[in-house]
């Protein structure tokens, strides 16, 4: 756990297969947390902008491993929420694989959430977090759910879904992904909701963030 200042954000990670529910769980955590402001990044819009790529090259690089993205940028961008500073937030188009020209300004908060799958897999991101969750959804689950997203949202035909997930999502998952529970402090499952450990949850977090105002 990060050493925190009285007045530092209180950050959050969720790390998880693709498609287990962490977008989900953030999205309750934002909207169930009372009396405390509240950012969501995704690790998804710091893939790295490769702009000197065409477009069939940059559809071959793999998506599911840590190189693929700037984690560098994502934790001076953390480091700066944290310390209560503004960040221009980049933003993935996914339908042509690289960043648009365009960012966003993401203002300070009480509470700054990420979820990833990979957040958890670099030793650097660790330190950062004041709470780490990790949601584990069966893989079958996962996939489904995946499949779906990238048909509706993201431009994808089921053919090049299929292929992504056994050419790079499923080895990466398990190369990188499902080790990383382990750092974890609290595992939550992604098939339901769980108002138990939802709650606890909530309860930390308003914890975490009392004491920094203390």
């Amino acid at each position: 756990m990060t050493v925190m200042g009285e007045n530092n954000a209180v950050l959050i990670g969720i790390a998880g297969a693709s498609g287990s529910g962490k977008s989900y769980l953030a999205d309750y955590i934002k909207t169930h947390l009372t009396g405390l402001s509240c950012v969501l990044l995704s690790q998804d819009h710091y893939y790295r902008d490769r702009s000197d790529l065409p477009l069939e090259h940059r559809r071959l690089i793999n998506y599911d491993h840590p190189e693929a993205i700037e984690f560098s940028l994502l934790i001076e961008h953390l480091h700066r929420l944290r310390d209560r500073l503004a960040i221009e937030h980049p933003l993935y188009d996914f339908s042509v694989h690289n960043r648009k020209k365009v960012t966003s300004r993401i203002e300070p908060a009480d509470v700054i959430i990420v979820d990833g799958i990979l957040i958890f897999s670099v030793p650097e991101m660790l330190p950062l977090f004041n709470l780490k969750i990790f949601v584990e959804t069966p893989v079958d689950i996962c996939f489904i759910r995946r499949l779906q997203r990238d048909i509706a949202e993201r431009g994808r035909t089921a053919e090049s879904v299929i292929q992504q997930y056994e050419k790079t999502v499923r080895p990466m998952f398990l190369q990188y992904v499902h080790p990383s529970r382990r750092q974890a402090a609290m595992l939550l499952t992604g098939e339901g909701t769980d108002e138990i450990k939802n709650r606890t949850i909530l309860e930390r977090i308003i914890e975490l963030a009392g004491a920094r105002k203390r």
